[in-house]
């Protein structure tokens, strides 16, 4: 086995609660990178759990993301990443030189039902593989 004297790329996902649509770009981005970004994800205002339509949702794919709790979005996440994907959080999100941003124009999982949340699951997905090829890493 070789190792790279290269780091893994590092990924920021933030929406306002961490509840949904960042948990779920995280997880697939876990999932679909067999661990070669390291990922992370955070909200401006967190909420107390997880999104249950989003993790039904998820474990339809076979990803189960129960054990995930929202957090806090920290200066800190935003400097220990190379790429900070956004959804939805406007203006709260701090800025750094040198980072890539991306801001993903999402629909809002909070109060909708499974039915509702798969599509955007759906979206989520393919634009982690695009974003995973970009990063030079097959997905899975």
């Amino acid at each position: 086995m070789t190792t790279s004297s290269t780091t893994r790329p590092s990924v920021l996902y933030v929406c306002v609660h961490n509840a949904g649509r960042s948990q779920m770009a995280a997880a697939y981005t876990r999932h679909l990178s067999g661990g070669a970004v390291e990922v992370r994800s955070a909200g401006s205002a967190p909420a107390d759990s997880i999104n249950p339509a989003v993790r039904d949702a998820m474990l339809e794919e076979g990803i189960d993301i129960s054990a995930e709790r929202p957090k806090i979005l920290t200066t800190e996440a935003v400097e220990a990443s190379d790429v900070v994907v956004t959804m939805g959080c406007g203006d709260t999100c701090p800025i750094f030189p040198g980072k890539r941003y991306e801001d993903w124009e999402l629909a809002d999982p909070a109060g909708q039902g499974v039915d509702a949340v798969r599509p955007i699951r759906d979206d989520i997905r393919q634009r982690v593989r695009t974003m995973l090829r970009e990063l030079g890493v097959e997905p899975a």
